[in-house]
């Protein structure tokens, strides 16, 4: 069917053919309800009456609009009107890839690799939602003039499983499988197991996008032959020419990417999409620059990037955690003047942010004392006298020249390190409700007149530094901190921030065209930053090792100078123009607390300053503790402890990882950052007895019930964490799950029976694996900021902690097969002041006994004066 301008299909009016799109033709048109302009895509005359086609043209639509993403090409309806079949669509002005290919020639590596992370992305949302393009192709990807890429025609698109939780469609789009041996897609960009009639999943899609990198990087089609079956047998048993010949000028990184998604058996390519999205996005943010200018010999990001464990999720992860942000500064400075330090707060919390009044005078900062949420208070520079503000349950932002002030509602944790929530702004005199601006905000600054504000915005799995608000000058997979318009609006500094799992970070502007520049580089922890009092530098509060930042300065050619150094962590809030600074001062100890079998109050077992729990034995009379504080070690300490309070008794250097059965041996993990080697200790009399596994970087584990295997996370170098099952009288290991599964911060929760495990997998999910093998099951109904803790004395449940975050921390019995929860405990210290968050470590089966840890941040605000 041929449509003429003027044509009306339902409420939408055609102007103009755009061309064939997939299965049909596709149309510009005009919603007459809503007067804006789509595209619409019919179906045709040919093949509308063809149950076939018409199945998988309303595929397509339902494909396609059960996904809400960026990257995706968004369908409003679909619909049938004056005999055809349509789908209307989101009309994207712009040219397909296949368009910006037709030149022959090689894609510049910036571009390409803009291209292929928003593609990736793109396809790692479908992917997680159990949809599979099989149809992937330079034609399908729409570049619009303002550079985004949208994924087209998912006319081919099959669910290969059950949707994920937060998937938005519903059970009915699921259409009928592909019967085996039957060849779908188009011939240069299928995969070897589509082009033989094998069935395929999302590792399909990834061999398509590998043949579209090829085809940018080289400017030609990785396995074009004369006819369709040369070709189709060339991607089934031959190799493509070698990138590096074609391009000797790509990179390195860029051209491992491919291979490894040609690689011919599906098991040799990503284990996850997101895992393919987030290499490509290593490359592109931290070495396309270098790429760009025709540096070579660099060593890629996917290569040596060591995981980011988050504090987000309970376990061993903390226990790293904890361990890497505790070190001692290994610099000092020389020939500094003591600075004052005029104390302005003296209750027992958090200062989350402080800024100075308009006046210089007035000190508004918002803060968490004594356990109760977060408010904001006003007082003054000259006195520790202040008072609520009359906002709870509200961060402080920024305070504008004309006398307002920017607050954030409702802040949820978004990251390890910070909260979103919606932007707002009052009178800094109060007396009136907050006008809401935007949501998902994370940071915000007013601009020199008060007039414009620069926000750290979250958009999808991108932060974005907006100035003024719309406006993007950078964004980033990682998050950016700190936010401050110059004095002269025409820069913003901010702390760039490459993971999103720790606060290590560089100093970094960028001016109102989008152009940044780096000024320092990657500090260990990185949190605090204002622009000195005469606008000439950037000052900021950081530590090269560990966590107690000192402040420095930072002018805008890079040089840099130590201002002060004190005990513990500073962060630096705001500059007055006459010099002085707001700084504050404090520490983040870690406790321990413990409810013994048969007593009724939890035990305070708190060794040094920064002990975690591990593990508890079987009759809960003992505990494995880990110190990874000051006074654990360069390499942490691993310690025994009578549940009754009795001394503590050190068994050697390590991450403590669990207890044997028998409670004779504790697992440990020596050099848990940079080798990963497991060890036992005796907890009585005995010698240690060092486990080798060659080969394998060990992340975490813990013994079977018959105390002679183990059951271990491990990483292979060049590929993805698994579980081993390891023989500890035979010293023989062998690989239960695929790649993916026992990354991240949770340790492998063993079943009382021994006969499975709990365990996190590559997407953020918890999912059940069995000893004896076969793939691993989702655990339903637990989320991203979940964690599953234990399993009970019913093994068809688990302990989860709901929610990872501020106190209490919230304890459910899972039932592992339907997610069915029903609620068991809320743990919360009795002295809830300064927690910011609570990481149960063990809980026995029947629930009488348990241990966790929990994180007390402590600080006090100064008026810093004499700083130069």
């Amino acid at each position: 069917m041929t449509l003429a301008a003027g044509t009306r299909l339902g409420p939408y009016e055609i102007l103009s053919p755009l061309g064939a799109g997939g299965m049909g033709e596709v149309y510009r048109a005009r919603d007459a309800k809503l007067g804006r302009e789509i595209a619409i895509k019919v179906l045709p005359d040919g093949v509308a009456s063809d149950p076939k086609r018409r199945q998988r043209f309303e595929q397509e639509a339902r494909s396609a609009s059960a996904l809400n993403h960026p990257n995706i090409l968004t369908i409003h309806d679909i619909a049938e009107a004056e005999g055809a079949l349509y789908i209307s669509m989101e009309l994207v002005e712009g040219r397909t890839l296949r368009d910006l290919l037709a030149s022959g020639e090689p894609v510049p590596v910036k571009k390409l690799l803009d291209i292929s992370v928003q593609t990736a992305d793109g396809l790692a949302k479908a992917h997680a939602a159990g949809i599979v393009h099989r149809d992937l192709k330079p034609e399908n990807l729409m570049i619009s003039r303002d550079g985004f890429v949208k994924i087209l025609d998912f006319g081919l698109a099959k669910l290969t499983e059950t949707a994920a939780p937060d998937a938005s469609f519903s059970p009915t789009a699921v259409a009928a499988p592909t019967e085996p041996g039957t060849v779908m897609g188009t011939a240069s960009y299928m995969s070897p197991e589509q082009a033989s009639g094998q069935a395929v999943d999302f590792r399909s899609d990834q061999f398509s996008f590998g043949s579209i990198l090829y085809e940018m990087a080289t400017g030609k089609k990785s396995f074009q032959r004369k006819t369709g079956a040369e070709t189709l047998a060339a991607i089934i048993r031959e190799e493509p020419e070698p990138i590096s010949q074609l391009a000797p000028r790509s990179p390195a990184p860029v051209r491992w990417i491919i291979e490894r998604c040609l690689a011919k058996d599906p098991e040799e390519r990503y284990v996850s999409t997101r895992d393919l999205a987030r290499d490509l996005r290593s490359i592109r943010d931290h070495l396309s620059e270098s790429f760009a200018s025709g540096a070579t010999g660099i060593v890629a990001s996917v290569q040596r990037r060591s995981r980011a464990i988050p504090f987000a999720l309970a376990g061993l992860g903390l226990l790293v955690a904890g361990y890497l942000a505790r070190g001692v500064v290994g610099r000092a400075g020389a020939g500094v003047e003591p600075p004052s330090f005029h104390q302005l707060t003296f209750r027992r919390g958090p200062v989350w942010s402080a800024r100075l009044g308009s006046d210089g005078k007035a000190v508004l900062y918002s803060a968490a004392w004594d356990g109760k949420p977060t408010e904001v208070f006003v007082g003054s520079a000259e006195s520790p006298m202040s008072r609520p503000f009359g906002l709870s349950r509200a961060d402080l932002l920024a305070v504008s020249s004309s006398g307002e002030i920017a607050v954030l509602l409702g802040s949820h944790l978004v990251k390890t390190y910070t909260h979103a929530g919606t932007l707002a702004r009052m009178s800094a005199t109060g007396g009136e409700a907050p006008r809401q601006i935007l949501e998902e905000v994370e940071f915000a600054d007013w601009s020199p007149d008060g007039k414009e504000l620069a926000v750290v915005h979250d958009v999808g799995s991108r932060t974005r530094l907006e100035y003024p608000i719309g406006k993007t000058l950078y964004e980033t997979a990682g998050w950016i901190g700190d936010p401050r318009v110059s004095r002269r609006g025409d820069r913003i500094a901010f702390v760039d921030h490459p993971s999103q799992g720790d606060d290590g970070g560089s100093v970094a502007v960028v001016d109102r065209g989008g152009g940044k520049t780096s000024l320092t580089p990657v500090f260990a922890s990185a949190e605090g930053l204002a622009w000195s009092p005469d606008g000439s530098e950037i000052w900021f509060t950081a530590a090269e090792v560990g966590a107690n930042r000192a402040l420095y300065g930072v002018s805008l050619t890079g040089k840099r100078r130590l201002l002060a150094r004190v005990t513990g962590a500073m962060t630096i809030h705001d500059t007055s123009t006459d010099g002085r600074a707001l700084i504050s001062q404090g520490d983040a100890p870690n406790g321990l607390l413990c409810l013994a079998p048969g007593e009724t109050a939890e035990r305070d077992l708190s060794l040094l300053d920064y002990s975690i729990a591990t593990d508890l034995s079987a009759d809960g009379k003992t505990i494995l503790l880990f110190e990874s504080g000051e006074g654990g070690g360069p390499g942490g300490s691993v310690y025994v402890r009578g549940t009754d309070g009795s001394p503590a008794v050190r068994l050697g250097e390590g991450v403590s990882v669990a207890l044997s059965p028998e409670g004779k041996w504790a697992l440990a993990i020596l050099h848990l950052t940079t080798e990963g080697q497991l060890v036992l200790y005796p907890t009585g009399a005995g010698q240690p007895r060092p486990f080798p596994m060659p080969g394998l970087k060990v992340g975490g584990g813990g013994f079977l019930p018959d105390g002679r295997h183990l059951l271990v996370s491990a990483l292979e170098k060049g590929h993805r964490s698994r579980i081993y099952l390891a023989d500890l009288e035979g010293g023989r290991t062998q690989a239960l799950t695929p790649e993916g599964f026992g990354e991240g911060a949770d340790l492998v929760r063993i079943a009382t029976d021994g006969t499975r495990f709990a365990i996190r997998g590559w997407d953020g999910k918890f999912y059940v694996g069995a000893i004896d093998g076969g793939e691993p099951t989702p655990i339903p109904g637990i989320g991203p900021n979940d964690s599953v803790v234990d399993w009970t004395d019913d093994p068809a449940t688990v302990y989860v902690l709901r929610n990872f975050g501020p106190p209490p921390a919230r304890i459910e019995r899972v039932e592992i097969a339907t997610g069915r929860a029903v609620p068991w405990k809320e743990l919360v210290p009795s002295d809830a002041a300064g927690v910011t968050f609570i990481f149960p470590s063990k809980i026995l089966p029947d629930g009488k006994s348990y241990a966790y840890s929990y994180s007390r941040v402590l600080s006090s605000l100064y008026i810093v004066g004499g700083l130069k």
